[in-house]
């Protein structure tokens, strides 16, 4: 997967158009349209740097090709960014998204798991035989989902 360019924020203020021009000053970046500040983020803040170029490219005040040139982004990630904005509105780019993987201890595979686990099996048996990893199964038993018998002394 390629690496995302961050954006480039000097020190002096940088035209983005003959409207549009940005500063970073005291680790916040501020937009002025002229001389009227419009808009301002933390340096590292980078979640509403993509809000707000979309914004910029969406409500026509820069084309995406003066924001790839001031910011030195790659025109994908503005274009992906617009799409989001387009699609979503600002508000998705401060949505924490959780990605979810297959579940594997379906409940039919927890009650096969218990019904061994009951029987004495080792864990690295029960994970061989029943195709689920070993950290997998040590994982529901932290959880409380299964149990492992106590050996007797």
């Amino acid at each position: 997967m390629p690496q995302m360019l961050l954006p480039f924020f000097p020190d002096e203020i940088k035209l983005i158009n003959s409207l549009l021009g940005f500063v970073k000053k005291d680790n916040y970046v501020y937009y002025f349209n002229g001389q009227m500040p419009i808009f301002h983020h933390a340096e590292d803040d980078l979640q509403s740097f993509k809000m707000f170029v979309s914004q910029l490219y969406l409500c026509g005040n820069a084309s995406q090709s003066e924001i790839v040139r001031a910011f030195g982004i790659s025109q994908s990630s503005i274009k992906r960014w617009v799409k989001k904005y387009k699609n979503n509105g600002p508000s998705s780019f401060f949505i924490k998204t959780v990605r979810r993987t297959a579940k594997v201890l379906t409940p039919q595979k927890i009650s096969e798991i218990q019904e061994l686990l009951d029987s004495g099996e080792e864990i690295d048996d029960i994970s061989r035989v029943t195709g689920v990893k070993k950290g997998t199964i040590y994982k529901g038993i932290s959880q409380g989902k299964m149990y492992k018998l106590k050996k007797k002394r």
